[in-house]
């Protein structure tokens, strides 16, 4: 059921400020109260909903504070991934961020947001991975959810700039080439740089009055 509603809510078929009534929740999802709020529990620690005293819970909106904040934290841990992966990831692993690498390029060549996403999110999930940081990857996992949000938006927003798919890939295509080479060092400043460009983009995106809605 938590999966099921994550979803929902990170590819904008729970529009921001949309609410989430439990009895409906039992109704729609044929599960008992415990386990909707129990799932409502685990979304709100994951930053999706809020629950709000006399309304209970709503998605929260996407906004220019959340972005900011998200994509800092984000530069910072995907930098260190990189730098990490450089240093420590084995053959097969670096092989297989290769192959996520030409997944993506082809995906954003066919331009569907919903394969695109998906790649993204593979890529850089063996990016993680090959990290061979326990902790990182648990910092990461918690921001999990609110990373996609944002990536959906991004990717399928439909005033997205023209040229941002063309320089995401240079991005991470530059990013494999530094980890090719063993510069750590620039894997990370590589990395760091794609965030804050997807950072950029989103902020213009939802616009100088905060929340927007995503795409459906």
């Amino acid at each position: 059921m938590v999966e099921a509603l994550r979803q929902s809510i990170v590819l904008g078929r729970l529009v921001p400020g949309s609410r989430l009534i439990e009895r409906e929740l039992i109704e729609m999802m044929g599960v008992s109260r415990t386990v909707v709020r129990e799932a409502l529990r685990q979304l709100e620690a994951e930053g999706l909903i809020d629950v709000v005293a006399n309304k209970g819970a709503i998605v929260r909106n996407l906004s220019r504070a959340e972005a900011k904040d998200l994509y800092a934290i984000r530069a910072v841990l995907e930098g260190l991934a990189a730098r990490l992966f450089a240093e420590r990831a084995d053959k097969a692993t670096r092989d297989d961020l290769v192959a996520n690498l030409a997944v993506t390029a082809k995906a954003y060549d066919d331009g569907d947001p919903a394969t695109i996403v998906e790649a993204k999110n593979a890529f850089y999930a063996t990016l993680f991975s090959g990290a061979g940081s326990e902790t990182l990857s648990e910092m990461i996992d918690a921001l999990q959810a609110r990373v996609w949000r944002w990536r959906v938006l991004g990717v399928a927003h439909p005033q997205r700039s023209g040229g941002r798919s063309a320089e995401a890939v240079r991005h991470l295509e530059a990013l494999v080439a530094a980890i090719d080479a063993g510069d750590q060092a620039a894997a990370e400043r590589t990395a760091r740089a794609e965030v804050m460009n997807a950072a950029s983009e989103a902020l213009r995106l939802i616009g100088e009055d905060g929340p927007t809605e995503q795409t459906r």
